[in-house]
């Protein structure tokens, strides 16, 4: 087929299994796949169906903000369903829509809204992954006998000496394995991912190729239910209060002027801080924290932005070893703070809250409430797992809190 790399054979007589690690041949097993009504995982339905698989698609609606229906760039919206609808038809296999808006509103945009009010940078895609996708239409697929869920999502799995491994996809630029972090081994058992072998263009030629409604239909590029692209709107309707006012002030004390709700700010800001001519022209300013219980946005100069220690929360490992079972001293590993950037040498170590991490030469931006996703050191493509970021201390911290403790050692600390 044009454009797609060389696959494995669809069944392997000896082992018994077909190309999915999965037992007997392809039209003897049924896999679900979640079609969100975009092209990765209308390609997904229809190679699958291709190969001869019993193939059964899902779509979730999630939300309902009316003129998301035609909006582009959206997901799991009216239109989408009806695009998902579509692509089952074409390739004939049976299609089910399933109502997730409750669940999903309080899984994930309430939380979504809660973080922000936290003064942190929620990530909602990997909640949405964690707690609706992963748990309850991976229970829906078993419910109809499937031997596995397959998704869209470019990111490789693979059979390991512990079970199956997560691993970055063939085409890094579409890696998604930073949203796919609190994947569980369990899990990870069931779920099937065709579309980590292939770049987006071998994908979207597939599509081409095979005639697909959604060939040419854009990507998803925002928050599904921030149809707007204000998502502030969104926290201010789940929280009111939330955009409460307070004063923006200057790491050295000062205060520079006033601001309409700590959610419209997000650690790193540059732009749209509306400081005016408070603002001195020889020193850009960013946000550097967000302290909630004073209603304060603190800016700074871009050096106070370089983090260097993570302190992490509910983890997911990944690795062959128990992490109970790591050296005191900590691994080596890469890490990623953000989806966009490239993975980073660091070094985690065991806490009794979770984990450290250290950047060894620091990372700017980092948030509250963002992931910090683990892979093998030195370039290797596996995921190990991550954890989401409780506090993030930057090297300006570490110089204050050195800094106190020397003035309270002098008896000077008030």
């Amino acid at each position: 087929m044009p454009g797609a790399t060389p696959m494995r054979p669809l069944f392997n007589e000896k082992s018994g299994l077909n190309n999915l690690d999965l037992p007997g041949r392809p039209e003897e097993t049924r896999v679900v796949v979640a079609m969100s009504g975009g092209v990765d995982s209308s390609v997904t339905a229809a190679l699958l169906k291709e190969q001869g698989y019993d193939v059964v698609g899902i779509t979730m609606q999630l939300y309902d903000h009316g003129a998301a229906v035609t909006r582009k760039g959206a997901c799991c919206a009216g239109q989408d369903i009806h695009d998902a609808r579509r692509v089952a038809e074409q390739i004939g296999i049976p299609h089910y829509v399933l109502d997730y808006e409750d669940r999903f509103r309080r899984a994930v945009m309430e939380d979504f809204a809660d973080s922000y009010v936290a003064g942190e940078t929620p990530i909602p895609c990997v909640r949405c992954n964690e707690r609706v996708k992963f748990r309850d239409l991976l229970d829906t697929a078993r419910d109809l006998g499937a031997a596995a869920l397959a998704t869209g999502h470019y990111i490789a799995s693979r059979p390991g000496v512990a079970g199956r491994e997560l691993h970055r996809p063939t085409d890094t630029d579409r890696d998604q394995s930073y949203f796919l972090f609190t994947t569980t081994r369990e899990q990870l058992d069931f779920l099937r991912f065709p579309l980590g072998d292939l770049t987006k263009p071998e994908a979207r030629a597939m599509a081409e190729h095979m005639g697909l409604v959604v060939a040419a239909k854009p990507d998803s590029q925002d928050i599904c239910f921030v149809p707007s692209g204000r998502y502030t709107t969104i926290v201010e309707r789940l929280r009111p209060g939330s955009a409460d006012p307070g004063d923006i002030v200057h790491l050295d004390g000062r205060v520079l002027g006033r601001h309409e709700g700590i959610v419209r700010y997000t650690i790193g800001q540059r732009r749209g801080l509306g400081l005016g001519a408070s603002e001195p022209d020889s020193e850009p300013l960013f946000v550097v924290k967000l302290d909630p219980a004073r209603r304060q946005v603190i800016v700074g100069p871009r050096e106070a932005l370089e983090t260097r220690w993570l302190t992490l929360r509910d983890l997911n490992w990944l690795g062959d070893t128990a992490f109970e079972q790591l050296p005191e001293a900590g691994v080596e590993v890469s890490v990623k703070v953000r989806s966009t950037r490239p993975p980073v040498a660091a070094r985690l170590r065991r806490t009794a809250e979770g984990a450290s991490v250290e950047l060894l030469e620091g990372e700017d931006g980092v948030a509250p409430g963002q992931a910090c996703v683990f892979y093998d050191p030195a370039g290797g493509t596996r995921v190990l797992g991550g954890g989401w970021i409780a506090r993030a201390e930057s090297r300006w911290q570490a110089s204050a809190a050195a800094h106190e403790l020397e003035r309270f050692a002098a008896g000077t600390a008030f």
